[in-house]
């Protein structure tokens, strides 16, 4: 269901603040350093050090001086912490807390189309397992998918697991061929977003803003299409807005703009990102359970995919 978002007392409820108390207690004594991405619980963002999309997660994590990091989110993003900085204990409060678009493309895969089209390098969306990073040339996130593809010389380039933001990639980097492996992946969420749900939003009036991994019929019908990262600043000059992606994002949107009107999808949730809850991360820093590790065998060529990336975000 389409409605305006109305934002949850969070920060006055007493077991919230006695959870935030007890978080802020062990991060101090153990030198933790807690992210969380956009989409996780407002009871999580509200205590952690740093809040962002995959892109930024992933900076704060290779720069992190901390003792430990503690990644909120999915698995494949404290596996990109772990190898960004391998000699950090990473945790993740819930070692189940996967990603249904990462588990669609198999490094096998990766291989195979790469042997198909000779020469041309695997762009891999941040969204997958380490393992098919290590096939890969160089990562991206829906932030910078555009610009890596954009500065690569190759005029055929393959792109995965995401369908949809390879199509939202080919839009912008027409010069290019761009070839989605597999070619139907998708973000069981963002792909439910429909036409339909637009035409809805219209009829209300406002701005709309949508994900890149939203199908690409809505995103040419969006304003604008955006990583959660780059939505706060898109909406700055528009009283009225639509967000279509993860429902969370909205509790951080209308925490940066509360004199906003903010609509959304009710229906648009991950599980996985849903799955920390308060309990979970207190037991993860108390106990320091659910520990990340990365396979050695193929870890250095993962984080040299990731590196690229990164090194490239760092120049531009």
């Amino acid at each position: 269901m389409h409605t305006q978002y109305k934002t949850p007392d969070i920060i006055h409820n007493p077991t919230w603040m006695a959870f935030r108390d007890e978080v802020q207690r062990m991060r101090q004594k153990k030198d933790m350093l807690i992210l969380a991405h956009n989409y996780q619980r407002p009871e999580i963002i509200e205590v952690a050090d740093i809040v962002g999309d995959s892109l930024e997660l992933a900076i704060h994590a290779q720069n992190a001086t901390a003792s430990v990091i503690v990644v909120c989110g999915v698995r494949f993003m404290a596996e990109t912490a772990k190898l960004l900085n391998p000699r950090k204990k990473v945790l993740i409060p819930r070692d189940d807390a996967g990603c249904p678009l990462a588990d669609q493309l198999t490094p096998e895969e990766i291989v195979e189309a790469k042997a198909a089209y000779p020469g041309a390098p695997f762009v891999i969306y941040v969204n997958s397992t380490a393992a098919c990073k290590a096939e890969s040339d160089i990562t991206c996130t829906s932030s910078n998918a555009v610009d890596i593809v954009r500065s690569l010389p190759q005029k055929t380039i393959l792109c995965g697991p995401d369908s949809n933001l390879a199509a939202f990639v080919q839009k912008h980097v027409p010069e290019k061929k761009i070839i989605p492996v597999p070619g139907n992946g998708a973000c069981p969420i963002h792909n439910e977003i429909s036409i339909e749900d637009i035409k809805a939003a219209r009829k209300i009036g406002g701005y709309i803003v949508c994900h890149p991994e939203c199908p690409p019929v809505v995103a040419d019908a969006a304003d604008a299409v955006l990583s959660t990262g780059k939505m706060k600043a898109a909406i700055a000059d528009h009283q009225v807005c639509h967000i279509f992606t993860e429902a969370s994002m909205k509790y951080l949107l209308q925490k940066a703009w509360p004199g906003k009107i903010l609509y959304g999808l009710d229906t648009a949730i991950c599980e996985n990102m849903q799955k920390t809850r308060p309990e979970d991360l207190l037991t993860c820093i108390t106990q320091e359970v659910c520990e990340i590790s990365v396979d050695e065998t193929y870890a250095p060529r993962a984080r040299a995919a990731i590196e690229k990336m990164i090194g490239h975000y760092a120049n531009t």
